[in-house]
Order: structure tokens, then C-alpha cells, then sequence
């Protein structure tokens, strides 16, 4: 019986809020912008549901991360245009340093022909 292809996992808690602050670092956007940029920069490896990326939007908009206003997309449609704060440009400073360290940890652990 051939082996089935695993789905793709679950991104570890954070790395969606994480993503969105670095790409609302750089420009104002709304939330299908946010997903198509995530998919694209990341190669199509990455897919962000609406169902994961609004909910975590909120999270950023309720902890002052991010802010929203209204706008109309370049299809001429009413959309919420979500903005980094400065307390959000904070906050992934802080996050990115911290994963870089785990990442660094965990990229020892891993590496052939160290133990």
C-alpha cells in the first residue's frame, strides 16, 4: 500500500502573528494581501486560511499590535487595511530575536556528526 503524502503542519503557535507583523512592517495591507504576500514569499509552501488569519488579526488588533481603518482594494472593494503600531514593531523585534535563538538551538541539536 503506497504511502500517503502528509499534510502540511500546523505553523507553531505565533509564527502566523509573527509573519503578519514582518509583512505589515514594511506596508499597510488588507487580509487577502496579507495571505497571497505570506504565500508568495514563502514559495507556496506556506497557505494561510481565512479561518486562521482573521482570528490571529483580531488578536493583533485587540493587543494594540496593529491598527485597521477602512479602504478600497485595487479591485475597488471596502477592505480593512491593517497597519503595524509602534508597540506591534516592539513586540516582533522581540519575537524574531527569540525565535532566531530557538532556531539556533534547535539547528545544533539537529546538525550530523556533533554528539
Amino acid at each position: 500500500m503506497a504511502k500517503k503524502r502528509k499534510e502540511p503542519r500546523d505553523l507553531f503557535p505565533g509564527a502566523l502573528e509573527m509573519m503578519v507583523l514582518r509583512t505589515l512592517k514594511w506596508q499597510p495591507l488588507h487580509g487577502y494581501a496579507l495571505a497571497q504576500h505570506i504565500k508568495r514569499q514563502s514559495n507556496n509552501l506556506l497557505r494561510v486560511e481565512e479561518g486562521s488569519l482573521y482570528p490571529a488579526l483580531q488578536r493583533l488588533l485587540k493587543e494594540g499590535l496593529v491598527k485597521a481603518e477602512w479602504g478600497v482594494s485595487a479591485t475597488g472593494r471596502r477592505v480593512r487595511i491593517y497597519r503595524l503600531t509602534p508597540k506591534g514593531a516592539r513586540h516582533l523585534e522581540r519575537e524574531v530575536s527569540q525565535f532566531e535563538q530557538m532556531l539556533e538551538g534547535i539547528t545544533l541539536v539537529l546538525a550530523p556528526g556533533k554528539t
